[in-house]
């Protein structure tokens, strides 16, 4: 039985809220498309984009860090943009196993033009920037719960085996 008094087998789709979440990010990637392959960078490319126009010059896991993404996903999307013509990657001088990254004169150019589609969604979106604000936190709020309780059973001991029925 859960919270609201559903019983387990009764849940479907609509009850729950990771699918409705999952389901809102599709919809933005879809929303995004059409004015982010007129720029020829994927959502994902935007999102690098914004982090380095917020703070420029940082390393590969600094970056892999705020977007919740691992190095091994990143590093490819990285090297796009770099050939791209939008970043540029360097060694660290202090400490060479770092990778340094920053935004280009035309990554700076494209970042801008991909921030407007941001504005010309936003326009067609029902809800005020108020609530907007507040549905933003409420999910960054969630996703940190999240991520901590996940921090937490990785480092929990692990449990006994459940006995098979019957024995």
């Amino acid at each position: 039985m859960t919270r609201d008094g559903l019983k387990t087998e009764e849940i479907g789709l609509e009850d729950l809220l990771c699918f409705a979440l999952y389901s809102a990010s599709n919809a933005f990637s879809r929303a995004y498309r059409p004015m982010l392959d007129q720029l020829q960078i994927t959502y994902a490319q935007y999102l690098v984009l914004v982090t380095l126009g917020a703070a420029d010059d940082l390393t590969v896991g600094e970056i892999g860090e705020r977007l919740f993404l691992e190095s091994n996903t990143l590093t490819p999307l990285l090297k796009r943009l770099e050939a791209a013509g939008f970043v540029e990657r360097r060694r660290d001088a202090n400490d060479e196993r770092q990778v340094r990254v920053r935004l280009t004169e035309r990554g700076r150019a494209i970042r801008g033009e991909a921030c407007r589609a941001t504005l010309t969604l936003a326009e067609h979106i029902p809800q005020g920037l108020d609530d907007m604000a507040s549905l933003r936190g409420q999910v960054t709020a969630l996703r940190d719960a999240l991520t901590r309780s996940a921090t937490e059973a990785r480092n929990a001991p692990p449990r006994p085996p459940i006995p098979a029925a019957g024995l």
